[in-house]
């Protein structure tokens, strides 16, 4: 489980298919693991559907709760005053 939350710590939302390509998990154990993470509070889950190419892809849709990624590297813009 702990290379779920690392996966989606590192790649932001992402689907339940695209976690099981990516760790090498199989997508039965990451629906599993997901479902007990989200019962925890641990990730934020919902079912999502989406069409691509006139393909439906239904699916759970996943991320890390309270997880605020570090800003990127560069200069950053002055708010106006």
């Amino acid at each position: 489980m702990q290379e779920i939350l690392q996966y989606l710590k590192d790649h932001g939302e992402r689907l339940d298919a695209e976690i099981a390509a990516g760790t090498g998990i199989s997508l039965e154990n990451v629906c599993r693991y997901v479902t007990e993470l989200a019962a925890r509070g641990e990730v934020i889950m919902c079912r999502t559907t989406r069409y691509i190419d006139d393909k439906k892809i239904e699916g759970m849709l996943c991320r890390v709760a309270g997880y605020i990624p570090p800003a990127s590297p560069g200069r950053k813009s002055k708010a106006p005053t």
